[in-house]
């Protein structure tokens, strides 16, 4: 499923089953929120997790712009089928799928939302948060299906038995495999969470290290990582003007029969002007989406 240009700066994690939480992220200056029912929800609350996130998706257009995802559980827990029963038809932006192993496991959860009647263009999410499933990210990326991979540092840490490091150096393997398969499936990718809230300085060089490697954005755990993140993965007004500078530059070009131009003593190609073009749409559809 290829990407589109929308913002995927900041993806906030929110418990499903806490209604003043949901209700919060009406609010919430993040481009999109994953209401959860894995993790954040205690096994006896699963049930009113799913019943709050129906009731918070009726009332989509209360959340704006914003992109609203449900995780649920897998498929092999007891929760699992009910979760994608429950939110096929419920009007989720996407179905975001917790430590995918393989592609199969894309496969048997549309299956699932097919068999209840979700729309046949609900695009999947996929949780990249095991070895097993770095291994198998090109395949799993390139289901027609999957839109977005999210990288689970956390689990995919402790399977690893490596260790939290300012670089993340155990984690670049990992997360540069994934890159590789959603850049070469034409799919967003999103950066895991930063765990140590009262870390601010540490957060903020890892959304700067995640834009560097060219992540679409970070996925988040506290609104107070909203803001960093959105500076750290959004255009800047210099890089935007810098930008337009080259489009208009190399059209100009190109209206002489020239295919390359010079701009302040540096060369423009294709190559720049469609990565110029790509980061002005980004910035429209950021400024149109405003604080909705």
């Amino acid at each position: 499923m290829p990407a589109t240009v929308r913002p995927r700066r900041s993806i906030l994690y929110m418990p499903g089953s806490n209604p003043r939480a949901l209700e919060k992220g009406r609010t919430l200056p993040a481009d999109g929120l994953i209401l959860d029912l894995e993790d954040a929800v205690a096994p006896d609350a699963k049930e009113q997790g799913r019943a709050e996130i129906r009731k918070a998706l009726e009332a989509k257009a209360a959340y704006g712009g914003r992109e609203l995802i449900v995780r649920v559980n897998g498929l092999d827990t007891p929760w699992g089928h009910t979760d994608l029963v429950a939110m096929a038809q419920a009007g989720a932006d996407a179905i975001l799928l917790p430590k995918v192993d393989s592609v199969d496991m894309v496969r048997r959860a549309a299956c699932v939302l097919d068999g209840a009647g979700a729309p046949v263009d609900l695009p999947i999410w996929c949780m990249m948060e095991t070895p097993r499933g770095i291994l198998h990210a090109e395949e799993i990326a390139d289901h027609p299906r999957v839109a977005c991979l999210v990288m689970g540092t956390s689990d995919l840490t402790k399977d690893l038995h490596a260790l939290h490091t300012p670089m993340r150096l155990p984690m670049l393997v990992s997360l540069g495999t994934c890159l590789l398969a959603a850049r070469a499936a034409g799919i967003s990718i999103l950066d895991g969470v930063h765990l140590d809230l009262a870390d601010e300085e540490g957060f903020k060089a890892s959304c700067r290290q995640g834009r560097e490697f060219g992540f679409d954005g970070k996925t988040l755990i506290h609104p107070k990582q909203i803001e960093p993140a959105n500076a750290a993965f959004g255009p800047g007004e210099a890089d935007v003007a810098w930008a337009r500078r080259i489009i208009a530059a190399f059209e100009e070009a190109q209206g002489q029969g020239k295919g390359v131009v010079v701009v302040d003593g540096k060369l423009v190609e294709n190559l720049h002007v469609a990565e110029a073009r790509r980061l002005v749409a980004m910035a429209e559809a950021i400024a149109a989406r405003g604080n909705a």
